[in-house]
């Protein structure tokens, strides 16, 4: 699937991936490949994004490596959309 996320300022990472868990208003929750179509607002944690994929070197320091491959974005808040696995997570 592939997933784009943006600040404010600029667009931060685009590529494809095998999956992404979000701190959701109501808990974290995870979209693989193929998953229903959602949006949703999240709060302050941690995107975790898993897969084969190079962050751009301009945005490697807002990325930090976490638990069993995933690379993690700390957010203070968000939306998430997913729809035809095309995501896009716009973020604080």
């Amino acid at each position: 699937m592939f997933l784009e996320i943006v600040t404010p300022e600029a667009s931060i990472f685009q590529g494809e991936v095998e999956s992404v868990i979000v701190p959701g208003v109501v808990g974290q929750f995870q979209m693989l490949e193929n998953h229903a179509p959602i949006v949703s607002l999240l709060q302050e944690g941690k995107v975790k994004i898993r897969g084969s994929f190079t962050i751009d070197e301009a945005y490697q320091e807002m990325f930090t490596n976490g638990d069993n491959d995933y690379s993690e974005l700390s957010i203070q808040s968000g939306t998430i959309e997913l729809n035809d696995n095309k995501m896009i997570i716009l973020v604080d």
